[in-house]
């Protein structure tokens, strides 16, 4: 009669180097090997795996996050630009209203009356940073250089400000348009003068995009434009 003995559990069985100790007491006599544990060969290959996975998974990510935290900064950039540039049209615009007429004939092609919108202008962008080189020397300075006269019958003056902008942007051109002339397309008719200003804001996307698309290009600079209009009071 075959019978099977149990170790007792206080009972520590013996494993020979052939991994075979247990074959006696195992049923069927099978042998007992060890499991991989920390320091085995198999633990150290699937550790060495997992990290040249994440190592892969960060050199996926990493660019996609530049390039998301570079568009986030350049495009709230350019929303800073766009307002700063609405709220300097809208100062030349309540100047230019309260500025008397006497002297805006299509004849003078340099008025005094619109001197004072330049400047309000000229310094409320160069308060809100977006003129680097205000008042620095060369053409980016007051006061200001002479309109482009306007066609008759028109009553609009043109000024062409250059050199605000530091390298390699230099280039860049500040362009200020003062429409005495501007009617009302309602009855009662009324007069007014509209008031535009335009400058370029260069974007840092460009530089990034490529990290995701090699040879990539990206319109590179953008011009903002920006007009108000008011009554003319005088």
């Amino acid at each position: 009669m075959l019978r099977l003995r149990i170790p007792n559990r206080r009972e520590r069985p013996h494993v020979s180097s052939g991994g075979t100790g247990l074959s006696s007491v195992l049923p069927g006599g099978g042998a007992w090997r060890p499991t991989a544990g920390c320091g085995s060969p198999g633990a150290i290959s699937l550790l060495n795996d997992v990290q040249g996975a994440a190592l892969l998974e960060f050199a996926v990510a990493l660019p996609l996050l530049v390039v998301f935290v570079v568009g986030i900064y350049d495009f709230s950039g350019a929303a800073n630009q766009k307002q700063k540039i609405d709220q300097a049209a809208q100062e030349g615009a309540i100047v230019a209203g309260a500025q008397p007429m006497s002297d805006i004939q299509s004849s003078n092609t340099n008025p005094d009356s619109l001197k004072p919108v330049v400047v309000a202008i000229f310094n409320s962008l160069a308060a809100g940073g977006i003129l680097p080189n205000a008042n620095g020397g060369g053409g980016c300075q007051m006061p200001p250089p002479a309109p482009t006269p306007p066609v008759s019958p028109a009553l609009a003056w043109t000024y062409t400000i250059s050199g605000c902008s530091t390298i390699p942007h230099t280039s860049d051109v500040l362009v200020i348009s003062i429409n005495r002339a501007w009617v009302s397309g309602t009855a009662p008719a009324a007069v007014g003068t509209t008031v535009t200003v335009t400058f370029p804001y260069h974007w840092q996307f460009n530089s990034v995009i490529q990290l995701l698309v090699p040879g990539a290009t990206y319109a590179a600079q953008t011009t903002l434009t920006e007009s108000a209009t008011v009554h003319n009071q005088m």
